[in-house]
């Protein structure tokens, strides 16, 4: 089994390319701040949950009620939906243009520091192995 086949690994590893996608994806509205009727674009972040499914098809732990008076095993005792809400954009141009050079900044600080979380993650994960292996 190669390394990058662990689910936790090829998780990261996804993670990092969608951020690479997202990056490209800011650098282009950007690029297009200035261009007449150009809207926006993000990518939808993808569900750590939906990835989790995807990896087990076999269920490794399972919470259990030991008290009737304890919340619901499954999760449905909360009130939150968990739905993702966006509020719509309200700064057009006269030009039909909707990027917010401020916005795309702030989410191009944000991408690169998630990047960074996760690249030292990665490392940390490789260096635990080295010395599990004896060779760290």
């Amino acid at each position: 089994m190669f390394l990058g086949d662990t689910p936790i690994f090829s998780m990261m590893k996804e993670r990092m390319h969608w951020l690479a996608d997202r990056q490209r994806v800011i650098a282009e509205n950007v690029a297009n701040a200035d261009t007449p009727n150009y809207v926006a674009r993000d990518l939808a972040e993808p569900d750590f949950g939906e990835m989790m499914r995807q990896r087990s098809s076999t269920q490794v732990l399972s919470a259990a009620n030991t008290d009737p008076f304890h919340i619901d095993a499954n999760g449905s005792g909360g009130s939150s939906t968990g739905a993702l809400l966006r509020r719509p954009d309200f700064e057009t141009t006269p030009t039909g243009n909707s990027v917010v050079l401020e916005e795309q900044m702030m989410k191009a600080a944000e991408n690169q520091m998630n990047y960074q979380t996760v690249t030292g993650l990665y490392s940390k994960s490789i260096g635990m192995l080295k010395i599990a292996l004896g060779k760290g």
